[in-house]
């Protein structure tokens, strides 16, 4: 997309070509086969600049009005598939104004009054990427949604925590539901506040230098649903930062998705059965009859690549361009399209999984006690009751975990006596904190655990979301 345009025969670009692209240079320099999806954007954009100029008595009411009812036309044609894509005519700018031209000639040729292509393709991109802003908030918000409702049927659901995927200590149910809660809460933290960074209007900024015509960038910005027009000229026409915001954003937001993708793998293999996922997001074998695949969940899993990679190239594309406009920034949208409608596919999925997902309350509390989970606990008592120092504690609770292991039983099953062989100080109220249970209902820290703290973390999100 270039400065100048007009509609002579051999070029979009004026009298100062005499001969058209060859077929090479046309197919490097078309966009049209992607940015064809700013069609809204793009006339949304024509209306508000027309409505501006001719309120400012730069072109007349009549010449606005006609503008106004033909793009409304193309708006139609384009919504009801009848629109006469043209690669020869580059972008969609071009496409819209040379079909607005068709329907009502001579005043088609004002609208590009005191704008360039520059400042239009900055306007239509921002904006479609705030649309897309907002969409992805609402697909986070459903997502959480499905989260708390995990979370709350499960608030005292004891289950293993793990780290290093070695079973660490009991955690419930809620409290893990609630881990992806804050993370996904994060996330819509970042898109939020990255619509705000990028809700500043380019239109009027021009080529790059502003325009000579007495026009008035914050009528536009206003009709356009933006907080203001963006302060330097230059800047409007270069700046791509709102949609690499978005792209980081998008990135971070995948791997959240794809670290619970994984989860999901694990947990409703044959190996764990922590949960079952519906029919409606799993798929079968063609050679093995009992399998049930968890392909949606590793689909999710893999769309970080495709989203970091394109956070990755609109960096790589960005990163040594001098001011203001240049011919790379037209790579700047493919990447965000492709990102964009991966990680909206990934967040539906996901919300529909989690809220089809049947968690296997039994075989998560059978699990909860393996693996010698409340040995931190029997290390804290001590401390606590006996008043050994912790590194002291940790020795005894090491001693008694080799012992009980020796013998292929769980810490609960040693007896009183084997414990008092390893420290005099322990005493029968040793067994009130080695149950599961127990060890859940004792994790009372602020975003422990704890039952009761977990309801309180669901209490506060629902308020957060009212």
């Amino acid at each position: 997309m270039t400065e100048q345009s007009d509609n002579s025969a051999n070029a979009m670009w004026g009298g100062r070509f005499a001969a058209g692209p060859d077929a090479i240079m046309e197919a490097i320099n078309a966009s049209i086969g992607f940015d064809k999806r700013l069609y809204a954007q793009d006339i949304r954009g024509s209306r508000a600049h027309a409505a501006m100029l001719a309120a400012q008595g730069i072109i007349s009411p009549n010449d606005e009005k006609a503008i106004g009812e033909g793009l409304l036309t193309v708006l139609s044609e384009i919504e009801a598939g009848d629109f006469p894509f043209k690669t020869a005519l580059e972008d969609i700018h071009m496409n819209v104004e040379s079909r607005l031209k068709e329907i009502i000639g001579e005043p088609a040729g004002r609208l590009h009054t005191a704008r360039s292509r520059n400042d239009q393709v900055a306007t239509d991109f921002r904006l479609w990427v705030r649309d897309q802003a907002d969409a992805v908030i609402a697909g986070l918000e459903q997502l959480i949604r499905a989260a708390l409702s995990q979370a709350e049927k499960g608030a005292d659901w004891v289950m293993p925590g793990f780290t290093h995927l070695q079973t660490a200590q009991p955690v419930t149910w809620g409290h893990h539901m609630m881990a992806y809660v804050e993370m996904f809460g994060r996330d819509k933290s970042r898109f939020e506040d990255a619509r705000k960074r990028m809700n500043e209007s380019p239109l009027g900024a021009a080529a790059l230098a502003g325009t000579s015509f007495p026009i008035d960038r914050h009528a536009t910005a206003e009709a356009l649903g933006f907080d203001r027009p963006m302060a330097n000229s230059l800047d409007a026409v270069s700046d791509r930062d709102f949609a690499l915001e978005f792209l980081s954003s998008a990135a971070i937001c995948a791997v959240h998705l794809s670290r619970l993708a994984e989860e999901l793998v694990i947990w409703s293999s044959a190996q764990f059965r922590f949960v079952t996922l519906s029919d409606r997001f799993s798929t079968g074998s063609s050679i093995m009859p009992q399998k049930k695949n968890p392909d949606a969940a590793e689909l999710i899993r893999a769309k970080i690549g495709r989203i970091l990679g394109a956070a990755v190239a609109l960096f790589v594309v960005m990163k040594g361009l001098p001011l203001a406009y240049s011919k790379d920034m037209q790579e700047d949208k493919e990447q965000v399209f492709d990102a964009a409608d991966n990680l909206m596919l990934a967040l539906a999925a996901m919300s529909g999984m989690l809220t089809d997902l049947t968690a296997n309350r039994d075989k998560l509390e059978a699990a909860a006690g393996s693996g010698f989970s409340t040995a931190t606990d029997l290390a804290d008592w001590l401390v606590r009751e006996a008043g050994l120092p912790f590194r002291d504690a940790h020795h005894v609770t090491g001693t008694l975990v080799a012992m009980a292991e020796k013998q292929g039983i769980d810490l609960p099953d040693l007896t009183l006596d084997e414990m008092q062989s390893v420290n005099p100080a322990i005493t029968q109220d040793i067994f009130t904190v080695l149950g599961v249970h127990n060890s859940v209902a004792s994790r009372q820290s602020y975003g422990g655990t704890a039952p009761d703290q977990v309801r309180k973390q669901i209490a506060r999100w629902k308020d957060i979301l009212a």
